[in-house]
């Protein structure tokens, strides 16, 4: 049974049936190369879709390019697409993942719900600065590291906007050692204690 009910999720029909798409190519595919763990997948609309598409709404007004880092299964950054696709279809989305097998599940989904983004299966150390006005990431790395990946790959006047946990406190604090930005906290809708952390004005210490 799933438990889209209880996603609630504001789209339209030709973006629900994308969303039910995209959930039906995850549960193919994941028995082979683990894209999400075997245990959320029941619980998928909840635990990766409404996760992921919480924070399309705190993007900069205007914001035409965002990258998502180390996008794995594509949470956030394929949720984020298929949105953009009809909220915003003038935004480019990449996303780079360096996992050769989960760039190709990627691109099967961009290609099988027709929705444009690029995949770039590279080290996010290894991508030349890619200019964005949005960086994600979901579950990748400690904020000191993500603040280092933002800093390479954020346009001038971009925004950071990465998924935490209960730790979101101390790993603010670690990164205030090492840099200085503006950061607004906004609560997850989909998991207690956890947060969205969007961050500006971001420079080395």
């Amino acid at each position: 049974m799933s438990d889209l009910a209880g996603a609630d999720l504001n789209v339209s029909r030709e973006t629900l049936d994308r969303l039910t798409a995209y959930v039906a190519l995850l549960k193919k595919w994941n028995p082979a190369i683990n894209l999400v763990a075997r245990s959320t997948l029941e619980n998928a609309w909840s635990r990766h879709i409404a996760d992921s598409a919480q924070i399309f709404d705190l993007a900069p007004q205007g914001a035409r390019h965002w990258v998502d880092l180390g996008s794995g299964g594509g949470f956030p950054g394929a949720v984020v697409a298929i949105l953009a696709a009809e909220r915003a279809p003038e935004m480019r989305l990449t996303l780079v993942e360096s996992d050769q097998r989960k760039a190709i599940f990627l691109r099967t989904v961009a290609r099988e719900l027709g929705v444009p983004m690029t995949i770039i299966a590279r080290r996010i150390e290894d991508v030349s600065p890619l200019a964005a006005d949005v960086v994600s990431a979901r579950a990748l790395a400690s904020l000191s590291v993500l603040l280092g990946y933002a800093a390479r790959h954020l346009a001038p006047g971009g925004v950071a906007i990465f998924l935490k946990g209960a730790n979101h406190t101390a790993e603010i604090q670690e990164a205030l050692a090492s840099w200085r930005f503006d950061v607004q906290k906004t609560a997850s809708r989909t998991a207690p204690d956890a947060v969205i952390l969007t961050i500006g004005e971001l420079s080395h210490v």
